[in-house]
């Protein structure tokens, strides 16, 4: 893989069909704000479901879903009160759930999986 930018392009299509194929309904992805972005917004069911996509091509530093700081997740939580704000018809219900997408040096994807309900 070339660059950051390209490695999370890819690791979010492969989200994106992941999500889909797995019942979700994507609403948006890489809704951005003064405050921050979120990669994807869906709904699950009847919950508004915000999710962030975390891709690598090694664990050398850990595995994607280690990545996401506290930090992070509060930055979902604010940004995906805004969507709300934008988005009144939303479900009440909401969560927050990772896709971690793990690929090899030349592309070819090694693991994909769905972590519901991230939490501090």
């Amino acid at each position: 893989m070339k660059s950051k930018k390209v490695l999370g392009e890819k690791g979010e299509a492969i989200a994106i069909d992941y999500l889909k194929d797995s019942g979700y309904n994507i609403l948006q992805t890489n809704f951005r704000s003064k405050f921050g972005e979120i990669d994807i917004i869906a709904k699950d069911k009847d919950t508004l479901v915000f999710i962030e996509v975390k891709t690598r091509t090694s664990n050398q530093f850990g595995l994607p879903e280690e990545s996401i700081r506290p930090w992070k997740l509060k930055t979902i939580e604010r940004v995906g009160s805004l969507f709300r704000l934008l988005n009144p018809d939303m479900p009440e219900a909401e969560r927050i759930d990772v896709v971690a997408v793990e690929l090899d040096e030349d592309g070819n994807l090694i693991r994909k999986e769905i972590i519901k309900n991230a939490f501090l």
